[in-house]
């Protein structure tokens, strides 16, 4: 190894100790301000980056992180976030026990098509009366359907902290919310499937991602019974550091050929983790928590060099106006859409209430689906920007509007037992 060599991967080294520095510090700010872990991490990592290259200019910013180590440190963010969904997927596919299926039906539809509507109608305010340069160049079809796509989704793993911090305060809304946003994230994979295959080439781009989806679910599926083969299986028992680094590199494989099609990444993570069977104590499960842990470990890096990028390009300009319009949109549609679905389903309006706020809980995955737009093309700097800082108002908001309800729940209660008039 020559010493330039080894100057580098020291200084690789060092600059992922700093990160994990960094999101330590983003976990310390977001129990100080009582939010979620996940927050804290990905508000210090935006930032950090952009605030050092503030601080120390670019030549000292270039001495900081070289050219030569930017694309692999890229690659281990990358990385980082494929394995960490690949525990997000699974966690997806064997969720627990939810309500009858005809409540779920309807909460869904609301969480669901009420957000669709107000992603399109800001997708018309982009298009027709927003800042000449905010659209881009994306093709018309590929913003129409990544608007709403990216107004919809839920963040399952932010969502599932919340619920377990609150604890079973929230009855029935809980499980509403929860499955709810399993199946509707479900739904929201394919259709950034579709707008990433408008965006690369109209109806025959989408053809050929769903082609490339299909063959990659065949796959998925074969590895899943070679997995399930009770051989197999005793082996991943008997080594279970062998199984997760085998679970891991499959991971990045098909990450990789996603990428290779012409899809994103991310989409070989959602396959990785159909891959894996179905066996809550069984070593394959317990390799899932392995990888998901590592990429869990390594996400601060993703947040890092997002934010290096995005802030560079978009030379730190904030479109307020659909900031805020974007922000307002989305609130309406998750609270407004998961309320009246809840009342659909027959909950009474408490509940109702705490459905809408639950699911408008957007964090983590609204800024990978945000990422893969942006990196596509389809969403411009400025479009992205003012997404993000909804995807994080919109999640900050969680708590606070939930302890709102309990709030005003505990100062009626009184009331109701004494028959008083308020």
């Amino acid at each position: 190894m020559t010493i330039d060599l080894l100057w580098s991967v020291l200084h690789l080294t060092a600059l992922l100790g700093a990160l994990g520095l960094v999101a330590l510090t983003g976990r310390a700010v977001a129990r100080w301000l009582r939010l979620p872990l996940v927050i804290g991490e990905i508000l210090v990592g935006l930032c950090a980056g952009p605030a050092l290259l503030a601080l120390l200019g670019g030549p000292g910013f270039d001495r900081l992180l070289p050219d030569h180590l930017a694309v692999p440190l890229a690659r281990v963010g990358e990385a980082g976030l494929v394995l960490f969904l690949v525990g997000v997927v699974h966690g997806l596919r064997h969720g627990p026990a939810g309500p009858a299926n005809r409540a779920l039906g309807r909460v869904s539809a609301g969480v669901f098509l009420l957000p669709l509507l107000t992603g399109l109608l800001f997708a018309g305010w982009v298009l027709w009366l927003g800042p000449p340069d905010l659209a881009g160049t994306a093709p018309l079809p590929a913003l129409l359907v990544m608007l709403p796509v990216a107004m919809s989704v839920t963040a399952v793993p932010v969502l599932a902290c919340v619920i377990d911090e609150r604890g079973p305060g929230l009855g029935r809304a809980a499980p509403l919310a929860l499955m709810s946003a399993i199946l509707l994230d479900t739904v929201a994979w394919l259709l950034l499937a579709v707008a990433l295959g408008l965006a690369a080439g109209g109806l025959w781009g989408v053809a050929g991602a769903f082609a490339a989806l299909g063959v990659g679910l065949l796959l998925a599926h074969g590895g899943r019974r070679a997995l399930a083969r009770p051989r197999i299986t005793a082996v991943a028992a008997r080594r279970p550091t062998a199984a997760a680094v085998l679970l891991g590199g499959l991971a990045l494989l098909a990450a990789t050929g996603a990428h290779g099609a012409g899809l994103t990444a991310v989409l070989g993570a959602f396959l990785a983790g159909v891959m894996v069977p179905h066996d809550p104590d069984g070593p394959w499960t317990r390799a899932v928590a392995v990888v998901a842990r590592v990429g869990r470990v390594l996400l601060p890096v993703f947040f890092v060099g997002t934010g290096i990028t995005l802030f560079t390009e978009s030379a730190g300009s904030l479109p307020w106006s659909a900031t805020l319009l974007c922000t307002a949109l989305a609130i309406v549609g998750k609270v407004g859409g998961g309320y009246l679905g809840a009342l659909w389903a027959g909950e009474d309006r408490r509940t109702a209430l705490r459905v809408g706020v639950l699911v408008n809980t957007r964090g983590l995955t609204e800024i990978v689906v945000l990422q893969v737009g942006w990196a596509a093309g389809i969403l411009t700097p400025g479009l992205f920007l003012a997404m993000l800082v909804m995807a994080l108002v919109t999640t900050v908001l969680t708590g606070p509007l939930l302890s709102l309800i309990d709030h005003h729940a505990a100062s009626r209660e009184p009331l109701v037992r004494t028959g008083g008039v308020p």
